[in-house]
């Protein structure tokens, strides 16, 4: 006998083939596949004859990516007023403590939570969270949903809650294997663990933050959750320019403002959950099975959409040990490699999750094909020439933005060294963050995981290759070459898991912009020598840059679309419906 029929019905369930079905309603496939991470059924080879509502008509495809680039755009838009904020603060950071001990003590505070926050809450919490919460959504119980979140809401508060509290007693053992290089310096290691004694329960604000925007991310809600980062560099600026002054020691007020930065983070998220009937209280059942789901997805998960993190962080152990500042030069270049990577990698990687738990929960397998492809092309379609852009403006951009004060030309030289370094992996680290979900929507975290794994190891060696003749810089590209192995194995692993591959007319997208690029990149370079004059005013040095930005933009855009790139031609055309419309 052949192997047992299968039907995925419109709520997505799944059910033997017993009786025939209207092929009006059904697109009929024949095709093998392991059902082994479906609920409910075992480990089996099916034989699938049709899929409810998958076919993907052009206009269905054209409606599908209009949807994910909107959500991705509103996203991506209050990424790019948070990152502004965050270059203000950095500005205001870089012109008070420069690349000293103040601002090492206080950056190392800031990475043990920041750490947390994107390794738990924003990283495995969230890619846990949202495909099971969307699993709730599809059975249209909202009680039942509304339950769910209470118990995801009471467990996390009362769990971090108690690791915050233990942290605070270990707090200076935590910091001597943070940052072994700072033992040196007694007055150097005491105001580090003071510093993130502040800072370390920012991690309980955010993860809460994270359930709320998960939440509010499923119910296709993404301003708020995009905005709420904002307030985090309003805080730390706000601390930085009227509270730091008058401390006696001046970086304990910029640690004031991340603990101040999570509250009103969360403050803000709060009315917008209550609006749509999720709001948070207390219900304490720690054997929901939603907790017991998350759980069993976050476990791994934890390494597999963290290793970008985990990576950073053996940097700045490893980068103790080098010469004073080294951490700061680290922390100013993944700043900007943080500014595209967020508009770009990150919004996408946003907006996309919710959409492939969706389709995954449906058990369209095409749908969830295609919504990856889409990711995927308007990746590498504004991340390459981001790419380009970022390495060859490094040193004008940060003697633009921090190049005053304790930050001087020497700084700049030596963050370049590490801006080049981290830009090199831009398109791959964004490959990661778009490409990752697909797994964790289909509730797969093994495979990440072993990723994951490869991928630090090779870090943790090419670190080591590295630092020695390149010092700072060393560390960073290390980070890029694990990115690129971490990228290519999700993508490989990816097809040979569901048969993914891009669909018809991909490389040439992938061709004409890397064209595209290289045009820009040549007025660029036409520019460069005209932007590094250090005795222009600030005024004219920033209208030189953003000149310059701006017509080489519209050059690779123009490029772009006189080559036939239909996606740009796609952008073009939502924007102008919207200025329509308005």
């Amino acid at each position: 006998m052949g192997n047992p029929r299968l039907v995925i019905e419109p709520n997505g369930s799944f059910i033997p083939e017993a009786t025939n079905r209207d092929s009006g309603d059904h697109i009929w496939i024949h095709k093998r596949c392991s059902l082994a991470n479906l609920p409910g059924q075992r480990q089996r080879n099916y034989s699938i004859v049709s899929f409810s509502h998958s076919s993907h008509t052009d206009a269905e495809g054209a409606s599908s990516m209009r949807n994910l680039l909107r959500s991705a755009g509103v996203v991506s838009l209050f990424t790019l007023f948070s990152r502004i904020l965050g270059f203000a603060r950095d500005v205001v950071i870089a012109r008070g403590f420069g690349a000293g001990m103040g601002a090492d003590a206080f950056i190392v505070a800031l990475k043990l939570p920041n750490f947390l926050r994107r390794l738990f809450a924003e990283g495995a919490f969230s890619t846990a969270f949202v495909p099971v919460f969307s699993d709730y959504l599809a059975r249209n119980d909202r009680e039942e949903t509304h339950q769910a979140v209470k118990a995801v809401f009471t467990m996390l508060l009362v769990v971090l809650t108690l690791l915050v509290v233990v942290c605070q007693i270990f707090m200076p053992w935590l910091i001597y294997l943070l940052a072994p290089g700072f033992n040196d310096s007694p007055e150097k290691i005491q105001l580090t663990i003071d510093l993130t004694r502040i800072t370390f329960p920012y991690i309980l604000f955010i993860a809460l933050v994270a359930l709320a925007g998960g939440v509010l991310n499923s119910h296709n809600r993404f301003g708020i959750p995009a905005a709420t980062p904002m307030l985090l560099n309003i805080s730390l600026i706000g601390c930085a320019v009227f509270i730091a002054p008058h401390l006696q020691e001046p970086a304990q007020g910029l640690a004031a403002g991340v603990f101040l930065g999570g509250v009103t983070q969360l403050a803000l998220q709060w009315p917008a959950l209550k609006s749509i009937g999720m709001g948070f209280s207390w219900h304490w059942d720690p054997r929901h099975p939603a907790i017991r789901r998350i759980l069993q997805l976050m476990g791994p998960s934890v390494l597999g959409v963290s290793v970008a993190q985990i990576n950073l962080l053996f940097d700045l152990f490893l980068a103790s040990w080098l010469p004073e500042g080294s951490i700061s030069y680290l922390y100013y270049a993944d700043r900007l490699v943080e500014f595209p990577l967020g508009l770009v990698g990150i919004a996408m990687a946003t907006a996309i999750l919710p959409a492939l738990s969706a389709r995954a929960a449906a058990g369209d397998i095409e749908g969830l094909h295609h919504q990856l492809d889409v990711g995927l092309r308007f990746t590498l379609l504004l991340n390459i020439p981001a790419t380009v852009a970022l390495i060859l403006l490094r040193e004008p951009l940060l003697s633009l933005l921090f190049e005053r004060g304790a930050f001087t030309p020497e700084t700049t030289r030596l963050a370049a060294q590490a801006l080049l370094g981290y830009g090199l992996g831009l398109t791959f680290y964004s490959l990661i963050k778009v490409t990752a979900p697909a797994f964790y929507a289909m509730k797969d975290t093994r495979t990440p995981v072993r990723i994951a794994i490869i991928a630090m190891v090779s870090n943790m060696v090419f670190n080591i290759i590295l630092m020695f003749p390149l010092q700072h810089a060393g560390l960073a590209l290390a980070t890029t070459i694990s990115a690129l192995i971490n990228a290519t194995l999700l993508l490989y692993r990816l097809h040979q898991k569901t048969g993914f591959k891009p669909r018809p007319g991909f490389w040439q997208v992938f061709i004409k912009t890397t064209l595209a690029s290289m045009a820009m990149a040549a007025l660029l370079l036409v520019a460069l020598p005209h932007l590094e004059d250090p005795n222009g005013s600030l005024t004219m040095r920033a209208a030189l840059l953003t000149g310059t930005i701006v017509l080489s933009a519209t050059l690779y855009f123009a490029t772009a679309w006189l080559l036939g790139i239909q996606e740009i031609k796609l952008i073009v055309n939502m924007l102008a419906r919207r200025k329509k419309r308005r």
